[in-house]
């Protein structure tokens, strides 16, 4: 399904719905652009990245932007793709990031596109911008989580943790990539071809871009932190489990020995002594408490 939004008397912009490649290719076809490019718009483990074909003049950007629905319980991102041919910027959805048509629309409405950067740089913006809402609510589950972890650590409670640390890392490698890929842009040949309003907005960008990049950075570090914490805690509480049992089984190898000794089919003392049985359990009960003492003070 294509979408086409006029811009400017020249400029227009044009959404490609599809995950269709035969379909894409046939648009890409009557634009002229490389056929290459069709299995980068459709590759959901794409890399951000820049291309620019200076025969046919096009200037191709594989953006990373967020999925909306959560995928074994924790969020990813997905790329997208954006293509600027002559005066037409064409885009690539699907049903996972279609949602970026209503932010791209939103920045239409809101403010008049001068030029076919300035609008691409504004959407770009306001995409990162869609970042944040989801690594602040990955923070609030993290802090609840937090909570209920130093009440009580559940294995359920550390797989949530789990979740929310994978989550983090799909967005710091994608905000890291966002940023690369924005640099790329800067340094490439093109930039020197755009007016200054547009190098502006496209330094907001960069700077919007490294600040997601420092957020994501500093969530995915916390969780970190606090896996290898309880990670510690766990392995504490084993330890003191182990010392315990150990404990109990060298207390309990005491009266063992002593009623073993006893027990054999052979003289031995105290075998006529009617108060024979009290002297081996009060023989038990004196090597007992005087082992448990000694283990007591090594351990402290």
């Amino acid at each position: 399904m294509l979408t086409k939004t006029p811009l400017t008397n020249k400029v227009t912009w044009i959404n490609i719905h599809t995950e269709d490649k035969s379909e894409l290719k046939r648009v890409y076809q009557s634009y002229e652009i490389d056929e290459e490019i069709v299995d980068y718009s459709l590759d959901e483990n794409e890399r951000a990245h820049l291309d620019y074909d200076q025969r046919t003049n096009t200037f191709v950007l594989i953006f990373n932007v967020t999925n909306p629905l959560k995928n074994d319980n924790h969020y990813e991102t997905i790329p997208m793709t954006f293509i600027i041919k002559d005066n037409t910027l064409l885009t690539v959805t699907n049903e996972l990031n279609y949602y970026v048509l209503d932010i791209m629309m939103k920045q239409v409405a809101a403010e008049k596109v001068e030029s076919i950067f300035q609008f691409l740089f504004a959407s770009l913006f306001m995409i990162i911008d869609s970042f944040f809402p989801y690594v602040e609510e990955m923070d609030r589950e993290r802090k609840l989580i937090n909570n209920k972890l130093k009440q009580k650590t559940t294995k359920q409670n550390l797989l949530v943790l789990s979740d929310l640390e994978t989550g983090i890392i799909y967005f710091v490698s994608a905000s890291k990539q966002n940023v690369v890929l924005l640099e790329q842009v800067k340094a490439h040949q093109i930039f020197r071809l755009l007016t200054e309003s547009e190098k502006e907005r496209l330094d907001d960008v960069l700077i919007e871009a490294r600040q997601l990049v420092e957020m994501t950075q500093l969530s995915s570090q916390i969780l970190q932190q606090l896996s290898g914490t309880y990670n510690n805690v766990l392995n504490n509480n084993l330890n003191d489990t182990m010392k315990i049992l150990t404990v109990l089984s060298i207390l309990l190898t005491v009266p063992t020995i002593i009623t073993g000794f006893f027990g054999m089919n052979m003289p031995l003392p105290l075998e006529h002594n009617i108060f024979g049985w009290m002297i081996t359990i009060g023989i038990s009960v004196v090597l007992w408490l005087a082992l448990s003492f000694i283990l007591n003070r090594l351990m402290k």
